[in-house]
């Protein structure tokens, strides 16, 4: 693979030639087909981190480990995760999405498969510190891609869809992992989320360039609206949507034009990138928690056998596909591009969820309902965090910038399971869904302060 790579961009005669014989006045649409492989892979990706999940009680039982070091298993992957976030913005930067992404997600797979080998907590800890490091770049140059492949108009529908697959990943985990246990045993729950990585890696490799102007599947004009030019040529546009006039809401989120942080100095002192961090840091928080402690707590506080605890786990997940997908659609097409309002909802219905659980049904069902509204309350700002730096910054600097907001929400990640394994030691889940509420609002307060950046602030209408 080193010599492919190597290989790397793409000779440009090559693809010229090859875009001469495509007709280039008709747009092709094989963004759509990057997108798709987006989604495929990042479920692939998150399921390699959410069936350690499934897996805890097994793993406890074998290597006998209190509540706390259970957790600290856990929050390994996101400490390793959230030091690799900004490191790889820089080499997203530097070698491009398409060279970064396949290293790392054939090394997230391998370490993934080799977790089934481990004899000891130890090498467990080890090995989701691995796990770790080798899926940062994967993030970032999945986000950078986004950016560089759609248009500003498609970029919070396309976080959707991307966030969509991460949620995927834990959704179909509960019940595959139930039926490799029942089958076979934990060890083999790691050696079979292995291989789809490293071949859908190597599919990655030949098919998603860099830019879009690099590809052979696309037409010159799918490039030009990629990049937005067919309004400055006077070609013709899509028919113009509905005239926006939220002013009220635009004076909610401190709604105003502002310069893009063009170079990673002035990304670095933004508040903006580090505010929306901050907020993502408690979001991320809790999706870690019902990822990795779900799980534990339907086993053993409401009691459910291994097959209903791997469909009502799966609950929140369905939620937070729907979400992601609704959240992203609705902030490009009814709130014109702006992200900050759903990041507000998200917070705000999330501290309520978050309190509803402590009085949590014992019914399968009703409890089954109940997170899956978490899930789709807790997803409809959640992209909105991944799309916000893309109006914040240049396609240049977004690598950089994500890359903070993402470390910020890693760390969230890797506190949280602590936290929750040190809160079950001395207190009980009351006390984990009440931290986690509070968190919630806290995020709320974060992201109040930050700018929403627009081309087009509203005024308050003359009576």
């Amino acid at each position: 693979m080193s010599n492919a790579l190597n290989s790397l961009p793409e000779d440009t005669a090559k693809v010229s030639e090859e875009k001469k014989n495509m007709n280039s006045s008709k747009r092709t649409k094989y963004r759509w087909v990057v997108m798709a492989l987006l989604f495929i892979l990042y479920t692939v990706a998150n399921a390699d981190r959410a069936n350690i999940g499934f897996a805890l009680p097994y793993l406890r039982k074998e290597f006998a480990m209190s509540n706390t070091e259970a957790g600290a298993i856990i929050s390994l992957f996101f400490v390793a995760y959230a030091a690799m976030q900004i490191p790889s913005g820089f080499l997203v930067k530097k070698f491009g999405v398409r060279k970064m992404f396949t290293i790392g997600m054939v090394f997230t797979s391998l370490f993934t498969g080799f977790i089934g080998t481990a004899t000891s907590a130890l090498q467990l800890k080890v090995l989701r510190l691995a796990v770790g490091a080798a899926e940062a770049p994967v993030a970032i140059a999945c986000t950078a891609t986004i950016n560089n492949w759609f248009p500003p108009k498609e970029k919070g529908t396309a976080s959707g869809i991307f966030l969509a697959g991460s949620k995927l990943g834990p959704l179909i985990v509960p019940p595959l992992c139930a039926w490799i246990i029942m089958t076979w045993g934990w060890r083999e729950i790691f050696y079979a989320f292995m291989i789809p990585g490293i071949i859908l890696s190597v599919v990655w490799f030949f098919l998603v360039t860099n830019k879009p102007a690099e590809s052979r599947f696309v037409s010159t004009a799918e490039a030009e609206y990629i990049a937005d030019k067919t309004a400055a040529k006077g070609q013709k546009t899509e028919k113009p949507k509905r005239e926006y006039k939220l002013w009220w809401l635009d004076r909610l989120v401190r709604a105003k034009k502002v310069e893009p942080l063009a170079n990673s100095g002035q990304v670095f002192k933004s508040w903006d990138i580090f505010g929306a961090a901050f907020g993502y840091f408690f979001m991320v928080g809790i999706v870690s928690v019902l990822m990795s402690w779900l799980p534990t707590y339907l086993v053993t506080v409401k009691h459910f056998a291994i097959m209903k605890t791997a469909f009502v786990a799966s609950a929140p997940f369905a939620g937070t596909v729907a979400g992601n997908f609704v959240g992203g659609w609705f902030s490009d097409n009814i709130l014109n591009k702006r992200r900050k309002p759903l990041m507000l909802v998200t917070a705000f219905s999330t501290t309520i969820m978050m309190y509803s659980l402590i009085n949590a049904p014992a019914d399968p069902v009703l409890l089954g309902l109940l997170l899956f509204a978490t899930g789709f309350l807790l997803a409809l700002g959640y992209s909105a965090f991944m799309a916000y730096p893309m109006g914040r910054t240049t396609s240049e600097t977004y690598p950089i910038a994500f890359s903070i907001v993402n470390t910020g929400g890693q760390l969230g990640g890797a506190s949280a399971p602590l936290i929750v394994g040190m809160l079950l030691d001395k207190f009980s889940w009351d006390a984990v869904f009440t931290a986690l509420a509070i968190g919630s609002f806290l995020c709320l307060a974060v992201v109040l302060t930050i700018v929403e950046p627009v081309d087009d602030p509203l005024q308050r209408p003359n009576s």
